[in-house]
C-alpha cells in the first residue's frame, strides 16, 4: 500500500507536526487561542496534502480512499505544438478521460551528451502542470527505453557511438551510468509533481515491454532501486508487457512493491489476461489495466493506412471496463512525427526495414489535426460515459482549416553546390566510410564522396550494408572539364541492397563518387535497435574495395532545434549563379517559396500537398514539419498546425531529393490525404 509521501522542505514538516501537536492538545482538552498559536501555516494547501493518496488495495486502485478506475490515454507532448496542448487534453476531456499516459524520450531532452533541454516542446514540467489544471491524473513512463515509433525507441543517437560499444538494455556498468546521469535529471523535476506532493503523476513506468526484448533481471532492479532514490517508496512504480506468460517472466521485476500491467490485441479476451497478470503481482497487487488498450495501429511508408473499426473497438473497451478493469487508450491522440524522429520496424532480419510515416494519426479517436467529428471518437465516448464519474467537458468544435492554394517554388541550391559550399569543418576524412553517429551526425543526411579510374565499358558499385537509403553521383570536377552538377547513377536501399551501374565518363582525370545517405528513422523495437546510420561496411567497386573517403556534413535542423541561421535558410536565400535550372536532372537540391496571410484572424491549421514530388524533407518558417515521399505513399500532405504560421509572408523550404514536380507548384490544402502510394499495398495488421 502507498503512504502519503511528505514535502522534503523542513519548514513544511515542522508547520505539518505543530498542526498535530495543536489537533492532539484540543482533543485532551487544552484551550488554545488560535488567534495566538505562533504557526503560519497556509492550512488549504497542507490539509490537501495530508489526504492526498493514490495507492493500490484489495486488486483496486484507491484515491484518497476511494476506489479509482482508471480510465485513460495516451498523449504525447512532444508529437503536439506547445500552443496545442490544452486544445487537445481538452479534447480528450470531452471523451471522458481521467488520465494521460505520457512517455518521456530521453534523446529528445538530451540530444548531445550533457546537454539537456527542457524548453519548447520538449518542456515535460508545463505539460504536466497543465494535466494538472485539468484535473487529469498522470502516468508517466520515464524509460529510459520507451519504444513509441519514436527514433531509436526514445535512446539519444549518440549512444550508439560511445566506445567500447554499450549493451542498452542490459546491467552493463557503462550504459547504467549514462541512465542514472540522465534520470539525476530527470525524476528531480518530476518529484513535485507526484500526487503525494500536490502534483497530477500517480504512477511512473520503468523500461517498457522488456519481456519482449530481454531477460536481464539485474537490469531491471537497477533501474527500480534508481527510480526509488529519486522519488521514495510510496510512488507506484510499474511495468508494461505483452499479456503472455513469457513476456510477463522476462519483463516484470520479481519485487513487491513493482506493479506488472499488460497490454494486449484489441479484441482478445482481456480477462484471463488480467487473471494470469496476478500471478506476476503480489497478493492483492493486481488491479486489472490494459495499459496499452489499441485505438488503431501504426502505418510505415508503403502500406495503406492504418483503420480499425469504430464499434469493434469500443465493445472491446467496455468489456474491461463493465467489470470495473482499467484501460488507457493508446492512442487518444497520435499527433505528428516532426523532424527526423519517426521510428521504424523490422521483420525477419535487419534488412527488411520498415521506417513510419510522417504522421502518427494512428486512427485515434482524436485526428492528427485534433478533429473529433469521426465515429471512433462518439463510440468510444458512448461506452466511456457510462462508467467515468469525472464530469464530461462541452466537446470543442474542429479547428478550422484553410487552404493557402498553390506556392511557387524556386531551386535555389543543388547537391553540387552544398559540396562547393561546404565548410571545412563539416568535412571528415578517413580510409574507410564512417556511421553517421561516428561522424557526429545524428540525423538527416550524410554525403561521402571518393574517387575512382573509370572504365569505358563503366564500372559497378556495391555497398552490402547501407543504412537507409543512397543515391550514388559521379562527376568530373578538375577545372578542364566543363561539367556542372552531379550525374546520377542509381539509388540502393537497405531493403533491396542492389548494385549500381555507373557510367563512362569523360574526365580527364579520376571520377568523384558521390554517395547521399539518408537516415530515415532508427529501428525503435525488436532485437535490431542498435542500429546505426550511413555506410556501415566497405565500398566495393568492381569487387575491390575502395578507399580512401570524405564524409560532408549536411546539418538539416531537427526538431526542437533553431539555430540562429539554420542550415537550409542559409542556402535558400538565393540561387547561385552556377546553378543551372534544369528540374529534369534527378539532383538533390533545394527548392524555396513563399506564401502570404493577410492577417492573424486569417491563421488557420493546412496541409502541403506533394502530389507530383518525389521524397524529400520540408521547413516551414524554419520549423522542419518531417518527410514526404508521395511515390510511395500513402501519406500524400504534411500537417501544417496554425501556430507556425504569422500574418505576412511565409517561408517554406524543401530539400528534394529525386524530381521535383514539373509545374515546381506545391498546394496548401485543407485536408489530409493518405491516397499516394501503389494500390497493390498492404495495411499493416495488429
Amino acid at each position: 500500500m502507498a503512504m502519503t509521501s511528505w514535502p522534503s522542505s523542513g519548514r513544511q514538516t515542522r508547520h505539518q507536526l505543530a498542526f498535530f501537536l495543536f489537533l492532539l492538545l484540543l482533543d485532551v482538552g487544552i484551550c488554545v487561542p488560535l488567534l495566538s498559536f505562533p504557526l503560519s501555516l497556509p492550512r488549504d494547501k497542507n490539509l490537501q496534502m495530508i489526504s492526498r493518496k493514490f495507492y493500490i488495495k484489495d486488486d483496486v486502485f484507491w484515491k484518497d480512499g476511494n476506489h479509482f478506475q482508471i480510465i485513460g490515454g495516451d498523449l504525447h507532448y512532444f508529437r503536439v505544438l506547445p500552443e496545442y496542448w490544452e486544445d487537445r487534453l481538452l479534447r480528450a476531456k470531452a471523451l471522458g478521460l481521467n488520465t494521460i499516459q505520457v512517455y518521456v524520450p530521453w534523446n529528445l531532452h538530451e540530444p548531445k551528451p550533457e546537454k539537456m533541454v527542457f524548453e519548447g516542446i520538449g518542456d515535460l514540467v508545463s505539460f504536466l502542470k497543465l494535466c494538472d489544471k485539468l484535473n487529469f491524473l498522470v502516468m508517466l513512463r520515464a524509460g529510459p527505453y520507451i519504444c513509441g515509433e519514436w527514433d531509436l525507441g526514445g535512446f539519444p543517437a549518440w549512444l550508439l557511438a560511445v566506445r567500447p560499444r554499450l549493451q542498452l538494455r542490459t546491467s552493463d556498468p557503462a550504459y547504467l551510468k549514462l541512465v542514472e546521469r540522465w534520470w539525476n535529471v530527470l525524476f528531480p523535476k518530476v518529484f513535485p509533481l507526484l500526487y503525494s506532493n500536490g502534483g497530477p503523476v500517480i504512477m511512473v513506468q520503468i523500461e517498457n515491454e522488456y519481456g519482449s526484448y530481454g531477460n536481464d533481471k539485474a537490469y531491471l532492479r537497477n533501474l527500480v532501486s534508481m527510480a526509488r532514490r529519486h522519488l521514495g517508496d510510496d510512488i507506484i512504480l510499474y511495468t508494461t508487457d505483452g499479456g503472455t506468460r513469457e513476456t510477463l517472466e522476462k519483463g516484470t521485476v520479481p519485487v513487491d512493491d513493482v506493479y506488472s500491467t499488460v497490454d494486449f490485441t484489441t479484441g482478445d479476451d482481456p480477462w484471463p489476461i488480467f487473471e494470469l497478470q496476478k500471478k506476476f503481482n503480489a497478493p492483492g497487487r493486481s488491479p486489472p489495466l490494459s495499459s496499452e488498450f489499441y485505438t488503431g495501429w501504426l502505418t510505415h511508408w508503403g502500406e495503406k493506412i492504418a483503420k480499425t473499426d469504430a464499434e469493434f473497438t469500443a465493445s472491446s473497451l467496455e468489456k474491461i471496463l463493465s467489470r470495473n478493469g482499467s484501460a488507457v487508450l493508446y492512442m487518444v491522440h497520435g499527433g505528428t512525427n516532426f523532424g527526423f524522429y519517426n521510428g521504424a520496424n523490422t521483420g525477419s532480419d535487419e534488412f527488411d526495414y520498415k521506417p513510419d510515416l510522417t504522421s502518427y494519426d494512428y486512427d485515434a479517436p482524436i485526428r492528427e489535426s485534433g478533429d473529433i467529428d469521426n465515429p471512433k471518437f462518439q463510440a468510444l465516448q458512448r461506452v466511456i460515459k457510462k462508467y467515468s464519474a469525472a464530469p464530461h467537458s462541452i466537446v470543442p468544435s474542429n479547428k478550422q482549416r484553410k487552404a493557402y492554394g498553390p506556392i511557387k517554388m524556386q531551386m535555389t541550391t543543388s547537391l553540387f553546390d552544398l559540396v562547393s559550399m561546404t565548410d571545412p569543418a563539416n568535412v571528415i576524412t578517413s580510409t574507410k566510410p564512417m556511421s553517421m553517429e561516428s561522424a557526429g551526425q545524428m540525423f538527416g543526411f550524410l554525403l561521402y564522396e571518393s574517387s575512382y579510374n573509370a572504365k569505358k565499358s563503366g564500372n559497378v558499385l556495391r555497398i552490402p550494408k547501407v543504412h537507409d537509403r543512397a543515391q550514388v553521383f559521379v562527376s568530373c570536377l578538375s577545372q578542364d572539364v566543363d561539367v556542372r552538377g552531379l550525374r546520377y547513377s542509381g539509388t540502393t536501399e537497405r531493403w533491396n541492397n542492389q548494385p549500381v551501374s555507373l557510367p563512362t565518363t569523360e574526365c580527364t582525370s579520376n571520377t568523384s563518387l558521390f554517395i547521399l545517405v539518408e537516415n530515415m528513422g532508427r529501428v525503435n523495437y525488436g532485437p535490431y535497435i542498435f542500429d546505426e546510420k550511413g555506410i556501415l561496411s566497405s565500398v566495393y567497386l568492381d569487387g575491390q574495395i575502395l578507399h580512401g573517403w570524405k564524409m560532408i556534413k549536411i546539418p538539416f535542423h531537427n526538431l526542437n532545434q533553431v539555430p540562429n541561421l539554420s542550415f537550409e535558410m542559409q542556402h535558400s536565400k538565393k540561387r547561385t549563379e552556377k546553378f543551372t535550372n534544369d528540374v529534369g536532372q534527378k539532383e538533390p537540391a533545394l527548392f524555396a517559396g513563399e506564401f502570404s496571410i493577410n492577417t492573424v484572424e486569417e491563421i488557420r491549421d493546412t496541409y502541403l500537398s506533394f502530389n507530383g514530388w518525389g521524397k524529400g524533407v520540408a521547413f516551414v518558417n524554419n520549423f522542419n514539419i518531417g518527410r514526404y515521399w508521395p511515390s510511395r505513399g500513402p501519406q500524400c500532405s504534411l500537417y501544417v498546425p496554425a501556430p507556425l504560421l504569422k500574418p505576412g509572408k511565409n517561408s517554406l523550404v524543401i530539400f528534394e531529393l529525386e524530381s521535383p514536380y514539373i509545374e515546381l507548384l506545391l498546394d496548401a490544402v485543407d485536408r489530409e490525404d493518405f491516397t499516394c502510394g501503389s494500390n497493390d499495398s498492404k495495411v499493416n495488421q495488429l
